[in-house]
């Protein structure tokens, strides 16, 4: 019987190659198996989540940082002192206080709903196996009635369809540009 190098006479499926040790090969084939491995882990679903977790929680600080800063909810008194009577430091050690936390909760929360929506929109595209905006949508709706289930049907079911519906807005927006030019496009 005549079998081809790499596959197995009880297989139609060919076996791949063996791979050398990592440390045999050359620092072209190091780079590129480097490449190969981090490329497979930035495609996990664990690494996506993780990652927009962290993209979430950095822009949500930002984002509670600008918004904090326009708030002027800090309380008039203080230990029975009007703010406004309080040495200047003192003030402005209050309300950078206000404005640290504020704009730590900002971030835990847009980190927590990055992780969340990016971690189920890779497990929905996974089990689909297609990339389209039903993914998104989808996501989005799981996400939205997933964060309001706690205040009730009518929450959960309005927070599934105002996220799903800005979810495909989203993307919707984003692959307008993905789309093949026009036949009659001569603009070059």
């Amino acid at each position: 019987m005549n079998v081809p190098p790499f596959s197995s006479p009880s297989s139609s499926f060919p076996r791949p190659p063996s791979q050398p040790s990592f440390y045999d090969m050359t620092p072209e084939q190091q780079a590129e198996a480097g490449a190969m491995y981090m490329a497979r882990a930035m495609q996990s679903c664990p690494a996506k989540a993780v990652m927009s977790a962290g993209a979430g929680f950095a822009l949500g600080g930002i984002f509670g940082l600008f918004m904090s800063s326009m708030s002027y909810d800090l309380p008039e008194s203080f230990g029975g002192r009007k703010m406004s009577d309080l040495p200047f430091r003192q003030q402005m050690k209050m309300q950078f206080s206000e404005m640290a936390k504020k704009s730590y909760s900002s971030a835990k929360n847009f980190g927590y709903i990055g992780m969340i929506f990016s971690g189920t929109e890779c497990c929905i595209e996974s089990l689909r196996a297609k990339t389209d905006v039903w993914n998104g949508v989808s996501a989005g709706c799981l996400t939205g009635g997933g964060l309001a289930v706690k205040s009730g049907p009518q929450a959960a079911l309005a927070g599934c369809a105002a996220f799903a519906a800005f979810s495909g807005a989203i993307d919707l927006y984003l692959r307008r540009d993905a789309n093949p030019p026009p036949e009659n496009d001569f603009d070059s």
